[in-house]
């Protein structure tokens, strides 16, 4: 199988380091000639980027569990795409594959940054290229193994999830409820709560925007005995607010905290105030990086594969097309104007 390949490599590049929110002039967006893999490379043609609110992270400097993205490099981002030449044996031209990309439209991958970049051949008869970036991709196994294994989620069990409607939240909900649980979501608007129970099948829906006490109010109806797991995803008041309503011996699994990664660099993220929550009720707080369980990757996307293929699972995607819009497509998720899982569309398959 050959596929066309252009002479120029449309990319965004990290230009300078954000104050706040990143905006299109962070960015430098230029282009350079593609160029054919040396031994043991490959070259692939960008479909589909996955954009998540841990690239706001990736572009501070300072130590955190991955380097940053340096200045002048082409900003990180996980992505699907075709192989168009190959001098790995592991990979053939054709082959759709996954890994870390970036933000340009042909990644040339080289021979020592082939298991750097997680580089791995995927089926898209397990799922779609969007799916394989939201449930059987990097939000889906944050959601699997952060439930499952940090947060111990058991049959009966209470969950409440943060941004629910989201890449990660839509899978935490869907699970727990495969699970045996009762799934309570926390999202921004009705249309969202709608969708979340209706569709997700969640048991209730939170609406964050409902007016002040709305998320207090809102667990005392849905959650009288207590939060067993809360997966968070947004921290600040939110989080604050779960706390004061933990059931005994509760796990709080810290995931993300969107409300927080667009703070200044001179206002550091805002801790739990309602910390000795977990004293009183014995709990436990936990953060978690999908990282940790590359190696068991492939046991969750073969399960949750299976919930696609059966129905008790869908995936949403959010698909901005064209990688020119980069810069306003990544800011829609820190606004919250996502409707499920953020993806760039680069080009036609």
């Amino acid at each position: 199988m050959s596929t066309a390949i252009a002479a120029t490599n449309h990319q965004f590049k990290l230009a300078s380091r954000p104050t706040g929110a990143a905006t299109r002039e962070n960015f430098s967006y230029g282009e350079e000639p593609v160029a054919q893999p040396a031994e043991g490379g490959v070259l692939v043609k960008t479909l589909m980027l996955s954009l998540d609110p841990a690239m706001r992270g990736w572009m501070n400097e300072g130590k955190s569990y991955i380097p940053p993205v340096q200045i002048g490099e082409v900003m990180r981002a996980g992505g699907v795409g075709r192989v168009v030449a190959s001098k790995n044996p592991a990979f053939a031209v054709g082959d759709v594959v996954y890994g870390t990309l970036g933000v340009q439209e042909y990644a040339l991958v080289s021979a020592d940054e082939v298991k750097r970049s997680g580089l791995v051949k995927i089926d898209l008869k397990a799922g779609t290229a969007g799916q394989w970036l939201n449930v059987l991709g990097m939000p889906g196994m944050t959601g699997y193994f952060g439930l499952l294994d940090v947060g111990l989620a058991k049959a009966g069990d209470t969950v409440v999830v943060s941004g629910a409607a989201g890449a990660v939240g839509q899978t935490v909900g869907q699970l727990a409820k495969i699970k045996g649980c009762r799934a309570i979501g926390i999202a921004g608007g009705t249309a969202k709560c709608e969708w979340v129970v209706k569709e997700l099948g969640f048991d209730a829906c939170i609406d964050y925007k409902a007016g002040p006490g709305a998320v207090r109010e809102g667990l005392k109806e849905h959650a009288p005995k207590g939060v067993d797991v809360y997966f968070d995803n947004v921290g600040g008041e939110i989080l604050d607010t779960v706390m004061a309503k933990l059931a005994r011996k509760a796990r709080i699994v810290i995931c993300g905290a969107i409300s927080q990664y667009n703070n200044a660099n001179s206002m550091p993220a805002a801790g739990p105030k309602n910390y000795l929550s977990l004293l009183v009720n014995r709990a436990r707080m936990e953060g978690m990086v999908v990282f940790d369980y590359a190696d068991r990757y492939h046991i969750a996307i073969a399960e949750m594969a299976g919930y696609l293929k059966d129905g008790r699972m869908k995936s949403r995607e959010d698909i901005v097309q064209g990688i020119e819009k980069f810069p306003e497509a990544l800011g829609k998720l820190f606004s919250g104007e996502n409707f499920g899982k953020l993806v760039l569309e680069v080009a036609k398959d």
